[in-house]
């Protein structure tokens, strides 16, 4: 997964890094915005604190997948590291199996929810897709607290809120990164799957890290000794 950026693959993680930073960016300006009003002018930026919440959960659920991408999520390879290729190997294609079907799950449930706010029909099933439960209440008129309403949404009054303005954010651009970082959680898991299958890796995530950097410090604490 840490190859060039090229192809389908690589145009997404372009947008996965760019959208990290510029989210990273945003939380960081509005904050400083938000302090410098209040402290400054005595003041306060009403919608900042949701707004920096929402960055904050599009970050960390977007950081997931691209965790899963750089092999830094957090792992335990003691037993994994007694087994022989072979076994190792057959213990990485079952976790990678088990991560991938929890994806799968966790994207059912993240279009589910985000769906009614869409006015699209969330899927039927218990526990994966068997149709569409075109039944369900729409729930696309419900709006956030704070955030106002931004003029580059107003399509969506016509497209799912029937005509009727929105006065605040509606709840369907928040939440969008629910399936959308499910979906990009799938992907991850899906080519480190491939990965192990065809022997590129033996495992999900490389435990050793903390343990790396510490031999590089003391080896530069041996060159300046």
């Amino acid at each position: 997964m840490s190859g060039a950026h090229s192809g389908p693959t690589g145009f997404i993680d372009a947008i996965e890094e760019s959208l990290i930073a510029i989210i990273l960016g945003l939380m960081t300006a509005l904050t400083f915005a938000n302090v410098i009003a209040r402290f400054v002018f005595n003041s306060n930026i009403l919608w900042a604190l949701e707004a920096t919440v929402f960055l904050f959960a599009w970050l960390v659920l977007l950081g997931a997948s691209y965790a899963v991408k750089k092999h830094s999520h957090l792992g335990v390879d003691a037993i994994i590291n007694m087994l022989a290729p072979g076994p190792r190997r057959a213990v990485g294609l079952f976790a990678a199996a088990c991560c991938l079907v929890f994806s799968l799950l966790l994207l059912k449930g993240a279009y589910d929810y985000w769906a009614v706010f869409a006015d699209l029909p969330p899927t039927s099933g218990r526990w994966f897709p068997t149709g569409f439960n075109t039944s369900a209440r729409s729930q696309s008129f419900y709006e956030v607290q704070d955030v106002p309403m931004i003029g580059a949404f107003r399509f969506l009054e016509e497209m799912i809120n029937y005509g009727d303005a929105y006065e605040k954010l509606p709840k369907v651009v928040p939440y969008v990164v629910l399936p959308v970082s499910m979906l990009l959680l799938v992907l991850r898991f899906a080519q480190a799957t491939a990965q192990i299958f065809r022997g590129q890796a033996d495992r999900l995530v490389a435990s050793h890290e903390v343990e790396d950097e510490l031999d590089a410090v003391r080896a530069q604490r041996g060159e300046h000794d």
